[in-house]
């Protein structure tokens, strides 16, 4: 693609990046047929191509967002499922986060999207606050069909009852059982330790009997994803740099030998902290070393030889319906190995259909295109109901929940199905009087 960026402009790190991405482009198309909203919409405007010659347009003449760019890269999942398709190697990823860094500068939405937009960069990185959030909008579930949409979907996605909370709540230091094989840091993320916490709790479990010493530093807190794809890159390299500061610290004072994460949306986000501070004369060498330490639970299992006790060894009469994650299929190239472990633990596993097209999760996205995101749902719903698994499977909470909100088939993540493998507890998503 030919630019036309000034030599002014292009003394902007960011924009002479943004320049390298857009020469990549070829125009090829090849992303339109993987791209989940042109799919669904049909519209160029909402292909990554489409989206590329706006952001083009945008950067270059050095213009405010219009209400055209904003409406198109709205509706981008930022799946990455066109960087997986794409032949020429172009990195829509870093281009459409520049894009919304830019936005959020230069355009002014409506006073109500800014409150709504703000509210979420605030609670649900905080999980105490998210936690206050959650039981504030249960006591305002009878009230739901007299507010705004929005608002009525938030609240249709709060569960009827909290977890109880995990042992991450009292422990900072998880011991290993047997010899010591590696120390390693766990990301206990934000709405997950609140949703969900017995997936972390069967992390710690299961790499503990694996002989790894997990850790939870005090410091540690929300990756900076969500804030990242609102277009808050200040929040998010704030919230990058606290626990870029706190891992070093840790790696220096006691070492770690990984950082595991098992949210994928998190996990995507921790392997660009070398990106997100490359221009930083302070941080760019220790944001490197946290992006290399950092592995998905499925990578790091892998790497530790996993494999289901004898004893334990769950019937493969059991089966699967494996949904990958964008963030981790597409942002982290970790495609097999969840398949291969969940195979290794004794079930039968098949792809979910179409397992390359977003369930319409992607973040804060069913919060905020609440439409498409339904659409995207019942999408992916058909092709479980086409499979009819007895469980699902995933890796990151959003697809859980989202997934949750349109079957009936137990949603769980995967690593819980490999610590009940492993001499773990049955996952409590699994009915008692199901039968397995």
């Amino acid at each position: 693609m030919e630019t036309n960026f000034t030599l002014e402009q292009l003394s902007n790190p960011d924009i002479a990046e943004s320049e390298t991405i857009l020469r990549k482009c070829v125009h090829c198309g090849f992303c339109n047929a993987t791209c989940p909203t042109h799919v669904v919409l049909g519209d160029e405007l909402d292909s990554p191509r489409g989206r590329i010659y706006l952001i083009k347009e945008m950067l270059e003449k050095a213009k405010p967002a219009s209400n055209v760019v904003v409406k198109h890269l709205d509706r981008c999942l930022s799946c990455l499922s066109c960087m997986t398709t794409c032949p020429s190697g172009v990195n829509y990823m870093h281009l459409v986060d520049h894009a919304r860094s830019h936005i959020e500068a230069t355009y002014r939405r409506d006073f109500s999207e800014e409150i709504y937009r703000s509210l979420l960069s605030v609670v649900l990185p905080r999980p105490l606050l998210f936690r206050y959030a959650l039981v504030a909008a249960m006591l305002a579930r009878p009230f739901r069909l007299v507010m705004p949409k929005r608002w009525q979907r938030a609240i249709s996605m709060v569960p009827w009852s909290l977890p109880s909370g995990s042992a991450l709540n009292s422990l900072h230091l998880f011991p290993k059982r047997g010899k010591t094989r590696l120390r390693v840091g766990l990301l206990p993320g934000c709405v997950q330790q609140i949703l969900a916490p017995n997936i972390n709790d069967a992390t710690i479990r299961l790499l503990s009997r694996m002989g790894c010493e997990v850790v939870t530093t005090r410091n540690i807190g929300c990756c900076g994803a969500l804030n990242h794809h609102l277009g808050k890159t200040s929040k998010a390299r704030t919230q990058a740099q606290a626990n870029i500061e706190d891992w070093t610290r840790e790696c220096e004072d006691n070492g770690l030998d990984a950082i595991v994460v098992n949210a994928s949306g998190c996990g995507t986000m921790v392997k660009e902290y070398a990106h997100l501070f490359r221009n930083s004369t302070t941080l760019s060498k220790s944001a490197g070393l946290i992006s290399k330490l950092t592995y998905d639970v499925s990578e790091l299992l892998e790497h530790l030889g996993y494999e289901a006790a004898i004893e334990n060894k769950i019937s493969s009469k059991i089966s699967v319906g494996y949904h990958s994650p964008c963030s981790l299929q597409h942002g982290q190239n970790v495609k097999s190995q969840p398949q291969n472990l969940l195979s290794a633990a004794g079930f039968s596993v098949t792809e979910i259909p179409e397992n390359h097209i977003c369930c319409g999760s992607a973040g804060t996205y069913n919060l905020l295109q609440h439409k498409l995101s339904e659409e995207l749902l019942q999408r992916k719903i058909a092709n479980v109901d086409f499979l009819t698994p007895d469980l699902i499977a995933t890796g990151n909470i959003g697809c859980i929940t989202q997934l949750g909100l349109g079957t009936d088939i137990p949603v769980l993540h995967t690593v819980e199905l490999l610590d009940w493998a492993h001499g773990g507890p049955k996952p409590i998503a699994i009915p008692q009087a199901y039968g397995v």
